[in-house]
């Protein structure tokens, strides 16, 4: 492995890191599901394969549209550069104004295939995973040019890692997380990831 590609897969798995971990009913679901240890690995494995076919839908999609299309590529670099400041900016914002994650009581799934029926529908019925994952990330990747798949397999790795460790290490997690100050931190890292990322963008125009 060359050193360009392990920074293109470092910075993949930075801002899949960046998308991914933020408060959400996806998240709130793997925690909670966690903390009662039910059917936690049907919901990781869901969640993190998901992520996947995503990411990779987006990478090949994207990455493809650009090679045939080049001046689309000075259009990608802008577009996301702009897009990754604003989403910074926000980041910054809630990292001023932390909340927190629930996953107090609700209705839990009481069985393993209620538990990936409920995964599969706040993944694949969520909006925002195809502007993030799909669109967004796949047009950060295409400017990565010949490294867009490090690029990706950096932001697949950083699905895996993240919801492992929500859904089997949530018993040590969900004390961090119900504290808004963690997630300040956590915004104010996603929002310098988001920046860096914008700026490596402007500078490859």
């Amino acid at each position: 492995m060359t050193s360009a590609t392990l920074i293109a897969a470092l910075t993949g798995l930075g801002f899949g890191l960046s998308l991914i971990v933020a408060i959400g009913a996806q998240n709130a679901f793997v925690l909670r599901q966690g903390l009662r240890r039910e059917h936690v690995g049907v919901v990781v494995a869901i969640c993190a394969v998901s992520d996947l076919v995503l990411i990779g839908a987006g990478v090949a999609g994207v990455g493809a549209l650009v090679e045939r299309i080049p001046p689309l590529l000075l259009a990608v670099r802008l577009g996301g550069a702009a897009f990754l400041f604003g989403y910074a900016v926000l980041a910054g914002r809630r990292a001023l104004r932390p909340a927190r994650l629930e996953a107090g009581a609700s209705d839990g799934a009481a069985t393993a295939g209620r538990a990936a029926l409920t995964a599969v529908a706040l993944t694949w019925l969520n909006p925002h995973v195809y502007l993030d994952t799909v669109l967004l990330l796949g047009t950060i990747a295409a400017g990565q040019g010949d490294l867009r798949w490090a690029f990706g397999a950096g932001a697949g790795l950083g699905s895996l890692l993240w919801f492992s460790a929500l859904g089997f290490g949530a018993r040590l997690l969900a004390p961090v997380f119900a504290k808004p100050g963690a997630w300040r931190v956590l915004d104010a890292v996603i929002a310098m990831v988001m920046a860096a990322i914008g700026v490596q963008l402007l500078l490859g125009v």
